[in-house]
């Protein structure tokens, strides 16, 4: 199991006070529900993930940390946005994208569904580091990982594997 608190503490531990976020069926009840009633967040709403990306490089241009909360469908669209924005202007945008509907126990790679098989290579490609987090242990990777896309000012996406639940 994956608990929802210890992910939530370990975005804020980050220096994350800002969440651009799409609905995500994998994190919206345990996570996006909780940030948007934390007085100590602000969660910006988008419509599209790419524009989420650039909302992330603004925020970041402006001195603040932000989390880039979507689900892989809309990471797979916005390609060229973290090609561009993110990689080639080399801002740290961090992203938190849950694997709706991946197999619990089975890594992204070895998933029956396409989209999910896809998700990994695709951001090798891109040469954007990436992390599975699958289980509360994993959760210790969550800061580290957000703290290096910051150092070396460059994006990260973490892979929520399962449901976090409270």
């Amino acid at each position: 199991m994956l608990n929802a608190a210890a992910l939530i503490q370990a975005v804020k531990a980050s220096g994350i006070r800002f969440v651009v976020a799409l609905p995500d069926r994998t994190t919206s009840e345990h996570v996006l529900k909780p940030l948007l009633a934390d007085p100590e967040m602000r969660v910006v709403q988008v419509c599209k993930e790419d524009e989420g990306v650039s909302i992330c490089a603004g925020l970041h241009a402006a001195g603040q940390r932000a989390l880039l909360l979507m689900q892989h469908t809309g990471l797979l669209d916005s390609v060229n946005a973290l090609r561009g924005v993110a990689y080639e202007l080399m801002n740290p945008v961090c992203m938190m994208v849950g694997l709706l509907q991946k197999e619990p126990g089975v890594a992204p790679a070895r998933s029956k569904r396409y989209g999910l098989r896809i998700v990994e290579p695709v951001l090798e490609a891109l040469q954007i580091d990436h992390l599975l987090i699958d289980e509360t242990r994993d959760v210790e990777k969550v800061a580290p990982a957000i703290e290096a896309a910051y150092g070396r000012s460059m994006p990260v996406v973490l892979l929520i594997g399962t449901e976090p639940h409270p």
